[in-house]
Parts: C-alpha cells; sequence; structure tokens
C-alpha cells in the first residue's frame, strides 16, 4: 500500500450513509413481521401451489414472525452497508499525489503529472497537460465540498468547470467519424456495463485512450473526446 503523509486529507464515504441502509433493513424486517404471515396464508388459501416459505411463513404467528423477520432484516441491512462501505470510494490526497482506494482497488496518481482536476457530473477527474485522464472515478456518495477543499487545500490546479466538457459527442454505432476497431471497443466496453463488469469497462476505457479518445457516461450513453496530439 503506498504510504501518505502525515498531512495526508481523507475522505470517504459519510457513516451516516450505512447507517440509513442498516436501519432501513431493520425497519424492513419489522414491517414484514405483522405483513408477511396473513399475506402468505392468503396465498396459501388462494393460490394452487405456493413455495416452501410461503407455507412455512402461513404458519407462523406474528409472536414468532415479528422477531425471526426483524432479525433477518438487521442482517441484511448490515450486510447491504457493509457492501456499501466497500464499494465506496476513498480519496487521500497530500502534496506529493493522489491515492484513489475502492473495493481494494488502489490507484496512486504522482502530483507531478496532475494539471487539472474537476468533477465532471458525479465523477472525479485529475487530468494531465495534453488532457489525458490519469483517473476518473465516481464520487457520488462522497461530499463534494469536502473532496474540492482537499484538492485546493494540497495545491492542486481545481477548477469548478469541466476541462474539455464541450468537446464530447454522443457515441453512434458506425459514425464514419470513429474507425471499426474503435466502434469495437465502444461496443464491448457498453457490454461490459451492462454486465456491471467494471475492471473490464475500466481496461477498455485505458485502450481507448492509448488509441487518443477518452471516454464517458451520460445517461446509460457512451460519450468520446479525441486527445489533441
Amino acid at each position: 500500500m503506498t504510504t501518505m503523509r502525515d498531512d495526508a486529507t481523507k475522505i470517504s464515504i459519510s457513516w451516516a450513509i450505512p447507517s440509513v441502509v442498516a436501519v432501513a433493513g431493520a425497519l424492513v424486517g419489522v414491517g414484514l413481521g405483522f405483513a408477511a404471515p396473513p399475506i402468505c396464508r392468503w396465498a396459501v388459501d388462494t393460490l394452487p401451489t405456493v413455495p416452501g416459505p410461503i407455507e412455512l411463513l402461513s404458519e407462523l404467528t406474528t409472536a414468532w414472525s415479528l422477531p425471526i423477520l426483524t432479525v433477518l432484516g438487521i442482517v441484511a441491512g448490515t450486510v447491504l452497508a457493509m457492501m456499501t462501505v466497500g464499494e465506496s470510494l476513498t480519496v487521500t490526497v497530500d502534496s506529493d499525489g493522489v491515492l484513489l482506494d475502492q473495493d481494494d482497488d488502489e490507484l496512486y496518481v504522482p502530483r507531478t503529472k496532475v494539471a487539472g482536476v474537476h468533477l465532471d457530473d458525479k465523477d472525479l477527474v485529475l487530468t494531465d497537460g495534453t488532457g489525458r485522464e490519469l483517473a476518473r472515478r465516481s464520487v457520488g456518495d462522497l461530499d463534494k465540498a469536502a473532496v474540492a477543499h482537499a484538492f485546493t487545500e494540497h495545491g492542486y490546479p481545481w477548477t469548478d468547470k469541466v476541462l474539455h466538457g464541450d468537446e464530447f459527442s454522443r457515441w453512434v454505432d458506425g459514425d464514419p467519424a470513429l474507425d471499426d476497431e474503435t466502434h469495437t471497443l465502444l461496443r464491448d466496453r457498453r457490454a461490459a456495463l451492462s454486465r456491471k463488469e467494471s475492471d473490464t469497462a475500466g481496461q477498455i476505457h485505458d485502450t481507448l485512450q492509448a488509441r487518443g479518445i477518452v471516454v464517458r457516461d451520460r445517461k446509460d450513453r457512451q460519450e468520446f473526446r479525441r486527445l489533441t496530439p
């Protein structure tokens, strides 16, 4: 793991978000504890066949269903909360570089390479002097003001505008402005995103950038821009 300076600023998900998820799980469990038995009894009496768990719940009284389903809701909510924390991005900034850690996947960007830092919708974007993206990561569940402050505090070239934002165009499959191999890569990236294969999508993003094409996502559509030689 990369060692950061003692004066590094770390931004991670607020404790309130996983707490809300955990409490919501418990409340859902309580609600099901009251509602599930009568609904399941109605299903058993009305439908020709029902799955085994529904038959089991139909035989429970509220005195049993309430504690059982509440505990299950608490467990499910806790697991979901842990997953939310694990999948969230943690940004650590010092005067030497930036460490981006998400789901145990770490990326370190040295300060000397960074020529621009900005937010593009929900994405944190670091660029070099040629406009190439050094990193693009979602910070949708982080405090945006805290992210901006961390970079400005350590002397990074933060800007509130989207760098190169007006250079992006919506990708249309078959557009003659792009060659066949680029279209193939964009199709593969679209398919990877639909399967939630973020690692594969990230690798294709890097391959496209090596070919001079920067890609981003807007409302489930891909947009691209060309790097200036």
